[in-house]
Order: structure tokens, then sequence, then C-alpha cells
């Protein structure tokens, strides 16, 4: 047989999202101090990037760094783990749903004709699965502009207690813009082709426009660690002692941020 040069690609992304993924997972579940509500919604989403479930996973994460701006004050709270765990259980919820749909009838294996890019889903399946990740999407640009928003406010109110100079003010702001550009523009980049191509494409397209769109959006599996979880110093110090060998789980962290933008 033929080999399929895109399904190697596939495997070797495929095989470096597992490795990436499974050393956050594992990092998080055997650090007890890990167990405040980022590091348990970053485990959630390294979980998810696993299975290949995680755009519910980043909305979730999305919501949770819009509140731990918002109600910064109160955010290490109890009412905080609680909100917590019901959003994991709601995205997983949404996420197995979302997987058993073939079984449970979303499928055209009865029809060829009626399939889409995406077997065995049905074209009008796929669209309204199309339509709820735009109405996700939107969501999350609509949260980071208002964390945006909150980001420049803070810090201008910052430079103005600590009488910081304006270039100062404009420094850290620009550079907390920058980090919600890159989470933003990572996320749009990597599925909004595939996003856009389940709308338009049909099952009599060339599988290579599949194959094309379907990349970019694993390799946002293969980004997320990077950018949620190895930019965080706190994560960043267990990986450099279990490197040095010298890992201990009972060394307390503390995030610097809640929502360590």
């Amino acid at each position: 047989l033929a080999l399929n040069p895109w399904d190697v690609v596939l495997c070797i992304s495929g095989t470096i999202i597992s490795c990436e993924n499974a050393v956050v997972v594992v990092v998080i579940f055997y650090t007890p101090a890990f167990r405040a509500p980022m590091f348990l919604l970053i485990g959630s989403l390294a979980t998810a990037d696993l299975l290949a479930a995680s755009v519910s996973s980043l909305l979730t994460i999305t919501i949770d760094r819009y509140l731990s701006l918002y109600n910064a004050l109160t955010y290490y709270s109890e009412r905080t783990v609680t909100r917590t765990y019901i959003m994991l259980i709601l995205t997983w919820g949404a996420s197995i749903c979302y997987g058993l749909l073939p079984i449970m009838g979303w499928n055209c294996l009865k029809e060829p004709s009626t399939c889409s890019i995406v077997k065995p889903l049905t074209k009008n399946h796929l669209i309204i699965l199309s339509v709820s990740f735009f109405m996700v999407f939107a969501v999350m640009l609509q949260l980071y502009v208002q964390i945006c928003k909150i980001v420049c406010r803070h810090a201008h109110q910052i430079a103005v207690q600590r009488h910081f100079l304006a270039s100062s003010h404009y420094v850290t702001t620009r550079k907390g813009i920058a980090t919600l550009a890159i989470i933003l523009g990572t996320f749009a980049s990597c599925w909004l082709p595939f996003a856009v191509y389940c709308l338009l494409g049909d099952y009599t397209y060339p599988a290579l426009y599949t194959y094309v769109t379907l990349l970019p959006a694993t390799y946002n599996s293969m980004i997320n660690p990077v950018i949620y979880a190895f930019r965080n110093q706190e994560i960043q110090k267990v990986l450099w002692a279990v490197c040095c060998g010298c890992f201990s789980s009972t060394v307390p962290f503390r995030s610097r941020s809640p929502s360590d933008v």
C-alpha cells in the first residue's frame, strides 16, 4: 500500500501532542500544590487535547481568566473552587455528548450521499457543529476584549499610584495586549480554516482540502501546552526540578496572578 505523507505528518503531530499534554497532566496530577482552579483547568485542557476535544476547555479557561480579573479579590475562595468544578462538569459533559453524536444517530451510514467531509457526520449536523464553534469563538473574542480593557485599566491605576512614567505604563499594557493577541490569534488561525471548510466543503471534494485545513487544527493541541502550561512559572519550576532529579511534590507554589495573563 502507498504511504500517504499527510497521514505520516498527522501521526508525528499526534505523537508530539500526546507527549506534551501527557507531561502536563502528570505534573499537575502528582503535584498537590497544583489544586488551584487555574491549574485544574489547565489539566483539563491538556486532557482534552489528548482526546481531541479542547475547544470547550479553551472557552472554560477564557471564562476563568475573565472572572479572575473581574473578581480578583474573591478569586481564591471556596465559591471559585465550586464554580470551577461546575464548569469542568459542564465542559466534559458537552464534549462527551458531542463525541457520542455519531452513535446516537448523527451519521450518514445509511445514506452515504449525505455525508460531510467529516465522516460519518451528515452535512447538516456538521453545519450545526461549525456554527457552535463560531459562537464559542465569538464569546471568547468578547471576553478577551473585556480582559484587555481590565488589564489596561489596572496597568494605568498601578502607574498612577506608583508614579510610573507613561512609557512604563505603555510597555505593561502593550505586553498584556500582545499576550492576549497571541492566545486568540493562535486559536483563530488553527481552527477557523477547518470550521469554514466544514461549512463550505462537500464529501465529493478532494481529501487534500480536508488534510490542509485539519492539520492546523491539530497543531492547536500542540501549541496549547506551550501557551497555557509551559509559560507558567510554577509549572516551569516543577519541570526543572524533575529534570534535575530533585522533584518534591510538597513544595508550595502560588501563582503571581490568578489569570496568568
